[in-house]
Protein backbone atom coordinates (compact mmCIF):
# COMPACT_ATOMS: atom_id res chain seq x y z
CA UNK A 1 0.00 0.00 0.00
CA UNK A 2 2.80 2.42 0.83
CA UNK A 3 4.08 2.25 -2.75
CA UNK A 4 0.71 3.45 -4.00
CA UNK A 5 0.75 6.75 -2.10
CA UNK A 6 0.49 9.75 -4.41
CA UNK A 7 3.98 11.24 -4.77
CA UNK A 8 2.67 14.67 -5.72
CA UNK A 9 0.49 15.08 -2.61
CA UNK A 10 1.19 15.85 1.02
CA UNK A 11 -0.25 13.28 3.41
CA UNK A 12 -1.76 14.31 6.74
CA UNK A 13 -2.05 11.55 9.31
CA UNK A 14 -4.58 12.43 12.01
CA UNK A 15 -6.33 10.93 15.03
CA UNK A 16 -9.58 9.77 13.46
CA UNK A 17 -11.52 9.53 16.73
CA UNK A 18 -10.59 13.01 17.99
CA UNK A 19 -13.24 15.69 17.43
CA UNK A 20 -10.62 18.46 17.33
CA UNK A 21 -8.55 16.54 14.77
CA UNK A 22 -11.61 15.85 12.60
CA UNK A 23 -12.54 19.55 12.75
CA UNK A 24 -8.98 20.42 11.74
CA UNK A 25 -9.23 18.05 8.74
CA UNK A 26 -12.44 19.73 7.61
CA UNK A 27 -10.80 23.16 8.07
CA UNK A 28 -7.76 22.07 6.02
CA UNK A 29 -9.97 20.68 3.25
CA UNK A 30 -11.86 24.00 3.05
CA UNK A 31 -8.57 25.89 2.71
CA UNK A 32 -6.81 23.43 0.39
CA UNK A 33 -7.39 25.54 -2.71
CA UNK A 34 -4.49 23.87 -4.56
CA UNK A 35 -5.67 20.30 -3.77
CA UNK A 36 -2.36 19.47 -2.09
CA UNK A 37 -3.46 17.29 0.83
CA UNK A 38 -4.63 13.72 1.32
CA UNK A 39 -5.73 12.37 4.68
CA UNK A 40 -5.16 9.10 6.53
CA UNK A 41 -6.23 8.29 10.08
CA UNK A 42 -3.70 6.83 12.49
CA UNK A 43 -6.19 4.08 13.28
CA UNK A 44 -6.30 2.78 9.70
CA UNK A 45 -4.07 0.02 8.35
CA UNK A 46 -2.51 2.49 5.92
CA UNK A 47 -1.90 4.99 8.71
CA UNK A 48 -0.08 2.35 10.74
CA UNK A 49 1.91 1.27 7.69
CA UNK A 50 3.00 4.87 7.00
CA UNK A 51 4.09 5.32 10.62
CA UNK A 52 6.19 2.15 10.45
CA UNK A 53 7.60 3.16 7.05
CA UNK A 54 8.80 6.59 8.19
CA UNK A 55 10.07 5.18 11.48
CA UNK A 56 8.22 7.72 13.62
CA UNK A 57 8.14 7.18 17.38
CA UNK A 58 4.45 6.47 18.02
CA UNK A 59 4.85 7.32 21.70
CA UNK A 60 5.57 10.92 20.69
CA UNK A 61 3.02 11.42 17.91
CA UNK A 62 -0.65 10.83 18.32
CA UNK A 63 -2.53 13.71 16.78
CA UNK A 64 -0.96 14.91 13.53
CA UNK A 65 1.87 14.07 11.15
CA UNK A 66 2.66 15.78 7.85
CA UNK A 67 4.29 13.44 5.35
CA UNK A 68 5.56 14.10 1.83
CA UNK A 69 6.26 10.65 0.33
CA UNK A 70 9.91 10.18 -0.47
CA UNK A 71 10.84 13.58 0.96
CA UNK A 72 10.26 14.13 4.70
CA UNK A 73 7.82 14.04 7.58
CA UNK A 74 7.12 16.42 10.45
CA UNK A 75 5.20 16.07 13.71
CA UNK A 76 3.43 18.34 16.15
CA UNK A 77 3.81 22.09 15.57
CA UNK A 78 6.22 21.57 12.67
CA UNK A 79 3.50 19.54 10.93
CA UNK A 80 1.01 22.35 11.49
CA UNK A 81 3.44 24.86 9.99
CA UNK A 82 4.04 22.64 6.94
CA UNK A 83 0.28 22.58 6.40
CA UNK A 84 -0.02 26.35 6.82
CA UNK A 85 2.64 26.82 4.12
CA UNK A 86 0.03 25.76 1.56
CA UNK A 87 -2.68 28.17 2.74
CA UNK A 88 -3.37 31.43 0.99
CA UNK A 89 -4.91 34.73 2.00
CA UNK A 90 -4.82 35.92 5.59
CA UNK A 91 -3.53 32.52 6.75
CA UNK A 92 -0.11 33.39 5.32
CA UNK A 93 0.36 35.62 8.38
CA UNK A 94 0.55 32.49 10.56
CA UNK A 95 3.87 31.63 8.96
CA UNK A 96 5.40 34.11 11.39
CA UNK A 97 5.08 31.35 14.00
CA UNK A 98 8.23 29.79 12.54
CA UNK A 99 10.28 32.36 14.47
CA UNK A 100 9.16 30.76 17.74
CA UNK A 101 11.50 27.93 18.73
CA UNK A 102 9.97 24.50 18.16
CA UNK A 103 10.35 23.46 21.80
CA UNK A 104 8.04 26.34 22.81
CA UNK A 105 5.54 25.66 20.02
CA UNK A 106 5.56 21.94 20.88
CA UNK A 107 5.01 22.69 24.57
CA UNK A 108 1.73 24.43 23.69
CA UNK A 109 0.92 21.80 21.08
CA UNK A 110 1.44 18.98 23.60
CA UNK A 111 -0.73 20.75 26.17
CA UNK A 112 -3.64 20.95 23.72
CA UNK A 113 -3.04 17.41 22.41
CA UNK A 114 -2.99 16.00 25.94
CA UNK A 115 -6.35 17.60 26.74
CA UNK A 116 -8.07 17.32 23.35
CA UNK A 117 -10.41 14.46 24.27
CA UNK A 118 -11.48 16.16 27.51
CA UNK A 119 -12.03 19.53 25.86
CA UNK A 120 -13.43 18.51 22.47
CA UNK A 121 -14.61 14.93 22.92
CA UNK A 122 -14.02 11.71 21.11
CA UNK A 123 -15.87 9.82 18.35
CA UNK A 124 -16.60 6.13 18.17
CA UNK A 125 -15.11 5.95 14.68
CA UNK A 126 -13.22 7.99 12.10
CA UNK A 127 -14.83 10.69 9.98
CA UNK A 128 -16.91 9.38 7.08
CA UNK A 129 -16.31 11.67 4.11
CA UNK A 130 -19.05 12.60 1.71
CA UNK A 131 -18.78 11.08 -1.77
CA UNK A 132 -17.46 14.44 -3.01
CA UNK A 133 -14.61 14.40 -0.46
CA UNK A 134 -13.84 10.67 -0.72
CA UNK A 135 -10.87 11.31 -3.06
CA UNK A 136 -9.11 13.29 -0.30
CA UNK A 137 -8.97 10.26 2.01
CA UNK A 138 -6.64 7.34 1.41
Amino acid sequence: MIDQLPKNKEIILFDGVCNLCNSAVIFIIKHDSKDVFRFVSFQSDLGQEIIRHIGADVSKIDSIVWYKPGVAYHCKSDAVLKIIEQFEGIWIALRVLTIIPSFLRDFLYDFVAKNRYRWFGKRESCIVPTPKLQQKFL
